[in-house]
């Protein structure tokens, strides 16, 4: 079943603020565990959400265009 684009990327920018915001000594324990515990976020692999998270620019960036998607700067639509 396919991921519709739009919580795909809702799925990243979600991760993304979670790592921005408690910035987790173990960057990847911390994702495993709220890849795990968040329900929705299961709709994305996990291997597919590393991937991504690891290819962010620094600065305000989101992700945009489900799995073959871009970050693009600047604040998300949907927080």
């Amino acid at each position: 079943m396919s991921t519709p684009d739009g919580l795909f990327d809702t799925i990243i920018n979600r991760a993304d603020g979670f790592l921005r915001i408690s910035r987790p000594t173990n960057r990847l324990d911390a994702l495993q565990e709220w890849h795990a515990r968040t329900r929705f976020a299961r709709r994305v692999s996990f291997d597919d959400l590393v991937h991504i998270l690891e290819g962010r620019p620094e600065g305000q960036y989101h992700w945009e265009g489900g799995l073959q998607g871009a970050w693009i700067e600047g604040e998300p639509r949907f927080p």
